[in-house]
Order: C-alpha cells, then sequence, then structure tokens
C-alpha cells in the first residue's frame, strides 16, 4: 500500500486537498498516526484540531458502535432521536445563560456558520455584518462569503459585510497598538455613511486561527463586546477550531471575560466525526422551519460521538489538562527561541501555539518558503503540523487534547532540528514545488 498518495491522485479529485507533504495515512491510536510505509508520526494538528481526542479512543470508538448497533434512524430532519437530543440539553448547559436557548446540528463549522450568516440576517432584518481580516469561517459559498482570509480573496463576498483588522502584537511591535489600531478602524468605519444600527451581528475568533494564530490583546474583546451591546449587534463567537477545552478553558471566548450571543462548535466536537452547532437565542435559533437543513443533519451516530467527547473532557479533566501541557509546551519554545534563528514569535494559549517564522527579526519578514520547508522537513522526520496565517508563515500545534509531556517534548526536539535543517540549507527547495499549503 505504499503508493497509496500516487494511488489517491488517480482516483480523487484535488478541489478539497490542501497538501503540504506527500502524507498517506493508513491507521492511527492515541497522539500516532501510521503511513503507509509504516512509519509512525507524531500528530501536532489532530486533523487540524479535529481529532480532538485523538485517533481511535475507546470513549469515541464505544460510542460509534452503540449507536450503529441499535441505530435511532440517521437524521433529526424529520423524527427525533435520542443521541441528537442528548447533546443539544448537554451543550446548552456549557453555555453562558445569554445564548442558552436552542441547538441547531450541522457537519461542520462551514454549514454552522452559513446557517448563522443567513439566520442572523433574517431573525434581525439588518443588512450589514462585521467580522476579521485574515478569519475563516468555512468553505461553503455563505461561509466564505463573510470570512476575510486572503486565500479567499477571489470569492464573491457579502455584500453588506465589513471587514476590521484583527489585532496582531507581534506585527503591530505592542499589544496596546495592536487594539488600538483596531478600535481606531472601527470608529472610522462608522464615521462615514455606515450605522451601527445596520449590522446584524460581529462575527468573532477569541483567536484567530487560520489568519496566523493570533492571540488578542488583554481587554480587546471587551471593547467590542461593548460595542456590540450598545448597538444592538449580534456577538458570534466561532469557537470551531479553539473551542471545547483546547486554550484551558472550556471555551476559547472565557479568556476574554465576555458573552457572546451565539457560539458556533465544530472541528473537534465530534472527535474525528463530521459535527457541528449553534447555540443561541431561541427567537433567533427558531427564526423559521426548513431554514437550515440537510438530510444528515443530526446524525445520531455523530450526536453520540460528540456527546462522548464532551463528557470524556469532563471526566479526564482535559481543560486542566490542556492547560498544563500547554504551558510546558510555550515555556520549552520560549527557552528555545534564541537559538532558533527563523523564529520571530511564539504565542498561544493551551494546546493552540503559533510558531511564526521570519527571515528578519528586526523587520519581521515573513518566511514563507522557510515556513513551507519546515514543515515538510518535520514530516521527514516523524511529525505531522502544518502553517496557516495570512502572510503563510506561521507554524500551527494543534495536537490532540490528550498528548503527554514526554510526548510534547518529542515534537518541539523534531521542530527544532527542522528548523535548524533548514536554515542551514540542508533542504531542498524543490520538495515542495508540488505542494501549495495556504
Amino acid at each position: 500500500m505504499i503508493d497509496l498518495y500516487r494511488r489517491e491522485s488517480n482516483s480523487i479529485s484535488n478541489m478539497a486537498q490542501l497538501r503540504f507533504f506527500p502524507q498517506a495515512i493508513v491507521g492511527g491510536k492515541g497522539s500516532y498516526l501510521r503511513g503507509d510505509d509504516g512509519r509512525q508520526f507524531l500528530d501536532f494538528s489532530a486533523s487540524w484540531g479535529a481529532a480532538s481526542l485523538g485517533h481511535a479512543h475507546p470513549s469515541v470508538r464505544d460510542a460509534i458502535t452503540r449507536a450503529a448497533a441499535d441505530q435511532a434512524g440517521a437524521s433529526y430532519l424529520s423524527s427525533a432521536n435520542e443521541p441528537s437530543v442528548l447533546l443539544a440539553e448537554k451543550l446548552l448547559s456549557l453555555v453562558p445563560e445569554r445564548c442558552r436557548g436552542r441547538v441547531w446540528l450541522g457537519h461542520s463549522g462551514s454549514d454552522a456558520n452559513e446557517t448563522v450568516a443567513r439566520m442572523v440576517l433574517g431573525a434581525t432584518g439588518r443588512r450589514r455584518i462585521l467580522a476579521f481580516n485574515g478569519a475563516y469561517h468555512g468553505g461553503t459559498s455563505g461561509s466564505m462569503a463573510v470570512s476575510g482570509h486572503p486565500a479567499l480573496k477571489d470569492v464573491e463576498k457579502f455584500g453588506g459585510l465589513i471587514l476590521v483588522p484583527y489585532p496582531d502584537s507581534y506585527g503591530a511591535g505592542d499589544p496596546e497598538a495592536a487594539s488600538a489600531a483596531t478600535l481606531s478602524y472601527l470608529d472610522e468605519v462608522f464615521s462615514t455613511d455606515v450605522r451601527p444600527e445596520e449590522v446584524a451581528a460581529f462575527f468573532i475568533e477569541p483567536i484567530q486561527g487560520d489568519g496566523g494564530l493570533l492571540v488578542p490583546p488583554v481587554g480587546f474583546f471587551i471593547e467590542i463586546e461593548r460595542f456590540c451591546r450598545r448597538h444592538g449587534i449580534l456577538l458570534v463567537c466561532d469557537e470551531v477550531k479553539f473551542g471545547l477545552a483546547r486554550t484551558g478553558l472550556l471555551h476559547a471566548f472565557e479568556h476574554s471575560s465576555i458573552e457572546p450571543d451565539i457560539v458556533v462548535f465544530g472541528k473537534g466536537l465530534g472527535g474525528g466525526l463530521p459535527m457541528s452547532a449553534i447555540v443561541g437565542p431561541e427567537p433567533i435559533m427558531n427564526h423559521s422551519p426548513t431554514f437550515s437543513y440537510q438530510t444528515l443533519h443530526g446524525n445520531p451516530i455523530c450526536a453520540a460521538a460528540a456527546l462522548a467527547v464532551l463528557e470524556t473532557i469532563e471526566r479526564d479533566r482535559l481543560v486542566g489538562h490542556s492547560a498544563e501541557v500547554g504551558s510546558h509546551m510555550l515555556e520549552s519554545l520560549a527557552r528555545r527561541v534564541n537559538a532558533w534563528e527563523l523564529v520571530g514569535d511564539v504565542r498561544g494559549r493551551g494546546l493552540a501555539i503559533g510558531i511564526e517564522l521570519v527571515s528578519d527579526r528586526v523587520r519581521r519578514t515573513p518566511a514563507k518558503i522557510e515556513t513551507a520547508l519546515t514543515v515538510y522537513r518535520a514530516f521527514q522526520l516523524g511529525l505531522v503540523l502544518y502553517y496557516v496565517g495570512s502572510n503563510s508563515n506561521v507554524l500551527e500545534l494543534t495536537p490532540p487534547l490528550t498528548l503527554s509531556k514526554s510526548e510534547a517534548d518529542e515534537g518541539i526536539a523534531i521542530i527544532g532540528q527542522a528548523l535548524q535543517d533548514v536554515a542551514a540549507g540542508k533542504v531542498p527547495i524543490d520538495l515542495i514545488s508540488s505542494f501549495g499549503g495556504w
């Protein structure tokens, strides 16, 4: 089966592929994947955070087996099923009172964010949406239309979309300056012909993921929340990538001491199965029957897996574990920064960590080619991780929530070796010629 990657290229469309190296996986357990050549790879991506409990976790596996052995249909489209009801009730118990109304279940963060975008416009009658430059809210036409990531620059945007800069403390050189620049830009937008009362919702990421794993300055989102409350704008929190224990708190927005009106979950919620959820106030969530549905929404097998994920996070105290192992990783990386000449900044919370690579630390010049070579070299050395960022120069670490400190140390050692090899010119540039990445 060693030619699996070649066989895929001869049989599967590349329209849903984002590739960084010739990875072909046939199995996995815990924090490790097994390639078609028998090699073991430490997984520092967890499929972009979707395999939140790692691979083949017993709790998820058992939940799937039980649900499939006595299957309660395939959907909640035309009948209630117990797993989806149990999941909805659990999610409602985990969110702030402000958004504790109803739950919508879908397949991915993409369909969830698209649903929210249409829902807030329909329910409020307002015709504008605020979002951030660099934000990636999904890959459907509706979710791409309210995203600001440069990879989607050729995608038709929602006509009422207003994009504002996400505060980049490293790029600005100072957290206060980064925050002030964004808030000033927001004031400028509404000093023209645009009125805040025209805005239905502000889509936020408590940590911006694909835009570069940007951690907001302290107090920034408190100001955004005040702005939204003052003008009756719904605060929509996209927790798809970094929610549910990844940041060392259950919800990433808790770090900012805010309460959103609507929360969107995805990726890690399903533990590797397709599952997303929107949680929000009843008047918004029940805007209109048959407003957003697909045949397999509320699938009981996927819902059972998601419920197992939430129960395992609680039972195994993975919120605290994520905080502890994440702090260990950040401290370990910080000690090594000066020795790695390509590293400009290390940032993150819990097990959501970004390493920004630059070719010039003074000018903070993005090292795009070197970043692509680094993830390729890490793959050669036995580590899976990818890169993100508006300039494609941030190594993203989103390992399973179950990652141990020894596994963390193993992965950091490989990252260090990869960075040193790239800096020394030991990794040929032609290796990445077939891999576009972000």
